[in-house]
């Protein structure tokens, strides 16, 4: 059994307003498996379904039909046991009190998941140190930047040291810096043990940190593999780039059958894209027989293999 489990999950909204009493689907029949102790990224851009599932997951929002469970907990039966084993971490100032301290914030979260008084303390210190906030720690958190905010929200979701983490667009506004220590801080919690499900519509944040990848749109899911996987599946084909390749040369491999662009790539490296099996090796056979000793290959990145599927709807780089 999977830390985390749904099948057929849908969730279907009725709107109000203007357009009130038209279905809006939400998830349509979402079936998945997280294994324990994985990082697993739902990857998906804005309105796909993503907090949906979140919400759904960690008891906010019931399903409308379909089945989840968390850790072999039913979700809609059996909601206070799914409270006491995760987490919950969301993007953006939802679930902080600005004008109390980091500590305040802590000491309080910590009562309400019946952290024992004696034990409170210790934890509360020890997730300070850990996530960064040791020298603002008795700050309101009002004077707070993003980043320091996000880390307080992941100490939050921690301190009842959950064993699986949800995390609803965690560096959404960050900037690269603060990111990067978001995401080193995810995977130093990986090695602790712990699962992790992240919902991001960050190709970068999904490639640096997950074991596998959810790709999800209007709803549905679409594939769930590694993200090296994810690029072969989309295209198994290895680009090729040669390093000053000659005119005459340039010509004849972007002829070859299956080479779909050609690009020039920093450093006078020139990237040749197949979508067919045999491409590359064949580019690679004629740069061999014309002396070319500066080649090189690679295989696509998340964020293209999205971008192929999908287009651009909201994907951000």
């Amino acid at each position: 059994m999977g830390a985390v489990e749904t099948l057929d999950l849908r969730r279907v909204f009725t709107t109000s307003g203007l357009r009130r009493g038209e279905k809006v689907i939400a998830l349509d029949g979402v079936s998945l498996n997280v294994e324990a102790g994985e990082i697993h990224g739902l990857l998906g851009p804005n309105g796909a379904g993503k907090t949906t599932l979140i919400k759904i997951l960690s008891t906010i929002l019931l399903p409308s039909s379909g089945k989840a469970t968390v850790l072999g907990h039913d979700v809609v039966e059996e909601t206070r046991e799914v409270r006491r084993v995760i987490g919950l971490v969301l993007g953006g100032d939802r679930g902080l009190y600005t004008r109390l301290t980091a500590r305040q914030n802590l000491d309080y979260w910590a009562a309400l998941y019946e952290v024992p008084r004696k034990r409170a303390r210790s934890v509360v210190d020890r997730l300070i140190v850990e996530t960064g906030l040791g020298d603002r720690a008795d700050d309101r958190v009002e004077t707070f930047s993003r980043g320091m905010r996000q880390r307080l929200h992941l100490a939050r979701g921690l301190v009842g040291d959950p064993p699986i983490l949800f995390l609803d667009e965690p560096t959404v506004g960050l900037d690269p810096v603060a990111s990067l220590e978001f995401r080193t801080t995810i995977l130093g919690l990986r090695q602790a043990g712990k699962t992790i499900f992240i919902a991001t519509h960050d190709m970068v944040e999904a490639e640096a940190v997950c074991d596998r990848v959810s790709l999800i749109d209007r709803g549905e899911i679409l594939a769930t593999e590694s993200p090296r996987t994810l690029g072969s599946w989309i295209s198994s084909y290895e680009w090729v780039e040669i390093h000053r390749p000659d005119e005459e040369t340039r010509r004849t491999l972007a002829a070859v059958p299956g080479i779909v662009s050609v690009t020039d790539q920093p450093g006078q490296w020139v990237r040749f894209q197949p979508d067919r099996d045999g491409a590359s090796h064949q580019i690679l056979r004629v740069a061999l027989e014309r002396g070319f000793a500066s080649v090189r290959t690679g295989y696509p990145s998340l964020e293209e293999v999205y971008l192929r599927t999908m287009g651009d709807r909201g994907m951000e780089v």
